[in-house]
């Protein structure tokens, strides 16, 4: 009887375990992102932890889904005072179809953005949207994914052209391909013929005041995302990128001088496993990079040509094994010229063997004096900083997310 007992108990041990392991394995699915959790830190299952400003803003509300147009106020960096549609309606959307971009079906994600009035848009169900043609937007619209899992993926991607106060929060968007091109509606009053789509996940195109929020990207056919044409005041903060070759081109050419008016700010992001350069490259304009996580790069991290100022404040890099350790890149110039340029390191944590080639002046803030630049908090608290980087926030009505 014993002996018998004592397998019975080791039976039921090995039950759990198994079963334990299999509920890990089942919430880590999600092939774009999982969040991050440090070592040894527990969360209780309905409490809230937010480590960097943006995400104390509004995270730790449980009754976020009541306030949801507070998330408006919540914008820092360059983006700050964007509000996307806090002066509309809500609009849910309950239809994942594309299958009319000429006269888009009610309900659709397409019919939203084309309103000419402020929506506040929002989803009824989970769902995964393939758009057949690039998904045209007008000004003052926010996208909000909270409360379900959204994701854009296996068609065209976002274009958000000759527009202004844009968010962007809570996708998932990955697998992105080319558009064909077409007769496609790009205001509510306006049909016209559209060129073949570049593929990014997000292109910005002559556009301002845009802010792009807890978001997970890979593996477009161009770019995750592309600002260009003169595009400034924008912020990318709390997203996760992974598992692309050329992932941010903030300045498309060096035919483009007008791109000297570009300024975005990079805070509390995740660049993590299959990514090898552009995080980002920038040409001409301003770049804040702070308190973001480099966890991967094969060929470089940061990278410019045509004199951009790239200010780089208490990131962490991190070099892998068998992978270029500089983490900058300057193209297509000699040195005594890129030397005039400024790109700053300060208070960056560099690691196994990751190093920051400096140039230009080190009394860069005098001449930016005024600037919204988002306070750099220590190196070392940029794992936590980014805990919860990407889309898979999982908030639940009632709950903190």
């Amino acid at each position: 009887m014993e002996g018998s007992r004592g397998c019975n108990v080791v039976l039921v041990l090995c039950f759990v375990f198994a079963t334990m392991v299999s509920l890990s394995m089942a919430h880590n699915h999600n092939p774009v992102v999982a969040i991050r959790r440090p070592h040894g830190k527990k969360i209780k299952p309905h409490g809230c932890v937010a480590y960097n400003p943006i995400d104390r803003c509004w995270r730790c509300d449980r009754h976020w889904a009541k306030h949801r147009k507070r998330l408006a106020k919540c914008a820092k960096g360059f983006g700050h005072g964007t509000y996307g549609g806090k002066k509309g309606k809500i609009y849910v959307v309950t239809d994942s179809s594309d299958e009319n971009v000429v006269c888009p079906k009610p309900g659709t994600l397409r019919h939203a953005v084309l309103q000419p009035e402020p929506l506040w848009i929002i989803f009824g169900n989970n769902m995964n949207i393939r758009l057949t043609q690039e998904l045209i937007f007008m000004s003052d619209k926010t996208i909000d994914g909270r409360g379900f899992d959204v994701h854009v993926s296996g068609g065209a991607g976002f274009m958000l052209q000759f527009v202004h106060n844009v968010i962007i929060h809570g996708l998932h968007m990955y697998d992105i391909v080319e558009g064909s091109g077409g007769m496609i509606r790009s205001k509510h009053d306006h049909v016209g013929i559209r060129g073949r789509s570049d593929g990014d996940a997000i292109s910005i195109f002559r556009s301002s005041q845009v802010w792009i929020d807890h978001c997970s990207f890979a593996s477009s056919y161009d770019g995750l995302i592309d600002i260009v044409a003169a595009s400034t005041n924008i912020t990318i903060s709390n997203c996760h990128f992974v598992k692309h070759d050329k992932a941010l081109l903030f300045g498309a050419s060096d035919k483009t001088p007008e791109d000297k008016i570009l300024k975005v700010t990079l805070a509390y992001n995740h660049f993590g496993r299959g990514l090898t350069q552009r995080l980002p490259a920038v040409r001409f304009g301003f770049v804040h990079v702070v308190n973001n996580d480099y966890t991967r790069w094969k060929m470089y991290a940061i990278g410019g040509a045509d004199g951009p100022t790239i200010i780089s404040q208490g990131n962490r890099f991190v070099a892998a094994d068998g992978a270029c350790k500089e983490v900058t890149k300057r193209m297509l110039v000699t040195e005594k010229i890129w030397r005039k340029w400024t790109w700053r390191s300060e208070g960056d944590l560099l690691l196994n063997g990751a190093y920051f080639r400096q140039s230009g002046n080190p009394h860069w803030a005098k001449r930016y004096k005024g600037y919204p630049l988002i306070k750099a908090l220590p190196a070392k608290h940029v794992p936590h900083l980014t805990l919860f980087a990407g889309a898979s926030l999982n908030c639940k009505v009632g709950r903190p997310c």
